[in-house]
């Protein structure tokens, strides 16, 4: 790239609902330092662009790549393999790429059954039965479609990722930072941090952001928060209602606890946090006001869904990854 050309930036959408590419959009007039800053070679959200153009790019010609989504078929991990060869940085921008999020969930479900209700279930009209079929021989030539894969990964377990941006989507204001961030940083006016980190958010918990008192108060059952009217000053945890602010990290500004609603975890885990659901397990276990072991599980049965309170958005990225039908077919 000669001096006078701007750096390129580049953005991908995988297995994803599209929300980090509104949340972009959401910065407001500072996307018009994107614009000014750099050429935007590859968004095909936003502009026409084919899989062939980046393919003819150098490595390394792309400045910043975002990159949002999980990995669920094989197009996805084609891509993410290819914008790894042509990106000086890649993003894992957002909790689908970073934590495989909802989408993730379906890892306790094997392929077939995902197909299967898809396309078999009683709201489906498919007389027929019709399954997808990865390649097709049609009057026109060979049609191919994207293999779907036996479960969802992150960015980070097909390629190397250089930074993480958490978030479902991120912040808008935080987005707005690490973009300022990022052309400080080309025009030699920052550094950026070491390959690895996590920017456009917090090292510590929401907790810490969070300005609800805490007394350590103990509980003697767990609540949906519709059954109860809570103390607006009081710690969500402490009231029954399973608050996931202990394991998440901060920089959200603690949006949901302060609006009444409890923190779901869409930040992923904090700093140091191996596990996020069995830290979250540990800080729930922390708050039960019992010693007998099947009072201590009745409490427990108050959730109602575990497995979604525990690794909503983290499950892909957990010490499990998934259930043994994933893995199994079976």
């Amino acid at each position: 790239m000669s001096a006078n050309e701007k750096p390129k930036f580049a953005m991908y959408w995988a297995a994803a609902c599209g929300g980090c590419e509104i949340a972009v959009l959401n910065i407001g007039e500072k996307i018009l330092d994107v614009d000014a800053n750099f050429d935007v070679v590859f968004w095909p959200v936003a502009m026409d662009a084919k899989y062939k153009d980046v393919e003819a790019m150098p490595d390394g010609y792309i400045t910043l790549t975002l990159f949002n989504g999980g990995i669920r078929n094989k197009e996805n991990a084609e891509m993410a393999r290819l914008l790894r060869r042509k990106s000086k940085i890649l993003v894992s921008f957002g909790s689908c790429a970073s934590e495989g999020c909802i989408p993730g969930l379906a890892n306790l479900s094997s392929r077939q059954e995902i197909l299967d209700t898809a396309y078999g279930t009683l709201t489906t009209d498919n007389p027929d039965n019709i399954r997808p079929q990865y390649s097709y021989a049609a009057p026109e030539g060979e049609l191919h479609i994207p293999e779907f894969l036996p479960f969802v990964q992150t960015l980070d377990q097909i390629v190397p990722v250089d930074y993480y941006i958490p978030g479902c989507p991120p912040e808008s204001h935080q987005i707005g930072a690490v973009v300022d961030l990022v052309i400080q940083a080309l025009q030699g006016k920052a550094q950026l941090p070491p390959p690895g980190s996590v920017i456009g958010a917090g090292g510590s918990t929401v907790c810490d952001d969070c300005p609800r008192k805490r007394h350590e108060k103990k509980i003697k059952e767990f609540v949906r928060i519709q059954q109860i009217k809570p103390d607006p000053d009081l710690c969500l945890l402490e009231q029954g209602v399973p608050c996931n602010g202990p394991a998440t990290r901060n920089g959200c500004g603690a949006l949901c606890p302060q609006a009444g609603a409890q923190c779901i975890g869409c930040y992923g885990p904090a700093e140091g946090v191996t596990d996020y659901g069995a830290r979250l397990i540990t800080a729930f276990a922390s708050v039960i006001d019992a010693d007998d072991p099947q009072e201590i599980e009745r409490i427990l049965d108050g959730l109602p869904d575990p497995v979604g309170q525990f690794y909503r958005f983290n499950l892909a990225a957990s010490l499990l990854r998934a259930a043994k039908p994933a893995f199994t077919g079976k």
